[in-house]
């Protein structure tokens, strides 16, 4: 038995010049990395990415709707601050900012987040300030989980 060593003549690496033939393996160890990475990136934002505010909402059996193209979320925590689009509102300025509001044809679908430890009341002056605005599409979000009324 006979083999080749050095001149590489007989052993299919090498091409007419003296030169290499292109590895035809590809080394997929930098993509799964780079995979991996992104996976976990996207798994602690994707939490991340629903409202800012934390608030927590009570629980409803209604059924989901489609989300409106043009919404704003306006948010009202424990402690009755009110935030639209996750920016906090100053007190006694909520009327002032939803004139500010951006508007076009009806005006934007408002989706309201209230934290179920407020009072009714407090609910209530926040829809009333919404309706004398003239935003009358109000949304409101809950927890969609089973339970009896």
């Amino acid at each position: 038995m006979a083999m080749a060593l050095g001149s590489g003549k007989g052993t299919g690496r090498t091409r007419r010049g003296g030169r290499r033939a292109p590895m035809a393996e590809i080394n997929v160890t930098p993509f799964v990395d780079v995979m991996l990475v992104l996976l976990i990136i996207f798994m602690v934002t994707a939490p991340l990415l629903t409202a800012g505010v934390p608030i927590d909402l009570p629980d409803s059996r209604a059924n989901a709707i489609d989300s409106p193209q043009q919404s704003v979320t306006i948010s009202v925590d424990a402690a009755g601050n009110i935030f639209i689009d996750d920016a906090p509102v100053e007190v006694g300025n909520f009327a002032a900012a939803l004139e500010a509001m951006p508007r076009t044809g009806e005006g934007p679908d408002i989706t309201l987040r209230a934290d179920r430890g407020l009072d009714y009341g407090r609910v209530m002056a926040v829809m009333g300030e919404l309706n004398r605005a003239g935003l009358n599409r109000i949304s409101l979000l809950t927890n969609g989980s089973s339970v009896e009324p």
